[in-house]
């Protein structure tokens, strides 16, 4: 398995409602991030204010001049559910994520382990997923 590279295929699945944040994740956002929390309605995440319709991808998506990498520009206050991403291999499969090898697909027991072991301090203590 690779180290992630920021290709960005990750944050083209967090919209259309794809994604979730929690009612204090967005009780911070209104205090501190306004900026976000405008993006939040009835406990749903990146909808259009002025519409009131999912966008397609994360809004605060945004790709580099050259096109191969991407930024997240609300990294330090993205939800949990964006840090604790990916959960397992098979969610990677289905994003067709880049850290994923040959070799890993071959051994999706093995990429799994090494996979918790790169998301060690990203997820909850066990015991403790929603």
């Amino acid at each position: 398995m690779k180290n992630c590279n920021s290709c960005g295929k990750c944050c083209e699945t967090a919209g259309n409602g794809g994604l979730a944040a929690t009612a204090e994740e967005i009780d911070w956002w209104e205090m501190h991030r306004p900026d976000i929390a405008r993006y939040a309605q009835d406990g749903k995440i990146w909808i259009d204010p002025d519409t009131g319709d999912y966008f397609a991808r994360c809004p605060w998506l945004k790709r580099s001049p050259d096109s191969r990498k991407t930024m997240c520009e609300i990294y330090e206050d993205r939800p949990d559910e964006c840090r604790q991403y990916p959960i397992d291999v098979e969610q990677m499969i289905r994003h067709d994520c880049e850290m994923l090898q040959p070799f890993d697909l071959k051994h999706l027991k093995r990429a799994q382990r090494k996979l918790d072991e790169i998301m060690i301090d990203s997820r909850p203590p066990a015991g403790r997923w929603p």
